[in-house]
């Protein structure tokens, strides 16, 4: 259609999910954009739609959420949806980061759009984590124990835990300034993923599992890989709709179900299971001060691999040292998960501290080291003859719009 083409806003929609050249041998691992799209969608909506009947005051949040719950038309279900949604949310980009760490996506030309991830996933966990203490119950069980590490941090400390809190305890501006964090963060994500739209495809293009350049070889994304992507949105669908119909709860925690009370804690207090790999760094270093700068390191130290791996060849599926190394990682940051969710006791402290070592040491020291041993192994001849310098890759976006046209 000629509107598509010339209409400001429809062009741009039509140059990224229609015309969109793609490498042709992309698989379904790089569907996880389309996946992670629709899960922003579906919790901005259900997340309006429960603000609507969300009061955030001391004496009636619990009541209004339960109001929401059982007195709302389908108030169960928009409850359901956007907590189980939350969880497939951090599914797909757990999943997503492991693609891109395996195929290389953070190397040049690509390192904006990493970068750009990795402050969305960031702003997620803030999203997912810090102001939904105070949504369901006035105090969450948790918001004591985890804000008493701010304090650690030097000279500020004090004042930046009275600051959210407003005030020296919590109270009705603790819970208007959770929920508002809460409300409006969802919206600083959507502008920043279409800042990282903009910068995939004007700047680098998609990548593909060989990590050579694709110009060669490229498809339209409609109809090829939209219905490709259709394929994996179905199954997202059923497989969330099993969750918030048959075990709305399962990856809940039965505390939300109590009003909260100040002067009872639980015996274990433990976040989402999304989070439990970084809350078992935390708990590993015995310093509250020093614990709180690795927790925080384990998720920045994503923005230092464009500069930590300077290998010649995108990804690993040509390294068999560098794959054995990936998937001991993952299976560290599996065990990491585990702990997290276990009683800070022997052995799973030491175990605990083990796992964090190996978790930076992957990243500081593994990934370096295996670039400058492939720099020394692979000659300049030796590449040529290849050609899979994937660093060499440039989508000249220009010049394939023009050949489409």
């Amino acid at each position: 259609m000629r509107i598509l083409k010339s209409h400001p806003l429809l062009r741009m929609v039509n140059s990224y999910i229609i015309d969109s050249p793609q490498p042709s041998n992309i698989s379904y691992w790089w569907n996880f954009g389309s996946l992670l799209g629709l899960c922003l969608v579906i919790q901005i909506i259900s997340g309006v739609t429960l603000a609507m009947h969300y009061n955030p005051s001391v004496n009636e949040a619990f009541s209004s959420v339960e109001h929401s719950m059982r007195d709302v038309n389908n108030g169960w279900l928009i409850r359901y949806l956007h907590s189980n949604t939350a969880s497939g949310f951090f599914f797909l980009v757990y999943f997503g980061l492991g693609r891109g760490l395996y195929y290389g996506s953070y190397q040049n030309p690509r390192t904006l759009v990493w970068g750009i991830g990795t402050v969305i996933f960031i702003l997620m966990m803030a999203t997912n984590k810090w102001p939904n203490w105070a949504l369901v119950n006035y105090i969450d069980i948790e918001t004591f124990s985890l804000l008493n590490l701010l304090p650690a941090i030097p000279w500020i400390g004090q004042d930046l835990v009275e600051f959210i809190i407003g005030g020296f305890t919590v109270s009705n501006a603790t819970i208007n300034r959770f929920f508002s964090l809460h409300y409006i963060l969802p919206f600083v994500i959507a502008a920043l993923v279409l800042m990282h739209l903009i910068a995939l495809h004007e700047r680098a293009g998609s990548g593909n599992p060989l990590g050579v350049s694709g110009n060669s070889d490229r498809l339209a994304f409609a109809p090829y890989f939209l219905f490709k992507d259709l394929v994996t949105i179905f199954i997202f669908m059923l497989v969330l709709s099993i969750f918030v119909f048959f075990l709305p709860n399962y990856l809940g925690d039965s505390e939300n179900y109590n009003p909260g009370n100040p002067m009872s804690t639980p015996i274990s207090i433990v976040p989402e299971w999304y989070l439990l790999a970084f809350y078992a760094i935390l708990r590993s270093i015995p310093s509250k001060g020093i614990g709180v700068l690795f927790m925080f390191s384990a998720i920045l130290v994503l923005l230092l691999l464009p500069y930590l791996d300077l290998s010649n060849t995108r990804g690993m599926q040509f390294k068999p040292l560098m794959k054995i190394t990936f998937w001991v990682f993952v299976a560290n940051f599996l065990l990491l998960m585990k702990i997290g969710g276990l009683h800070p006791e022997e052995p799973f402290v030491l175990l605990g501290q083990i796992c964090t070592f190996i978790y930076f040491a992957w990243f500081l020291l593994v990934i370096p080291m295996v670039s400058f041993i492939q720099q020394l192994l692979y000659s300049d001849k030796f590449k040529t003859g290849l050609g899979v310098s994937g660093l060499s890759e440039i989508q000249p976006k220009s010049k394939l719009r023009s050949k489409q046209s």
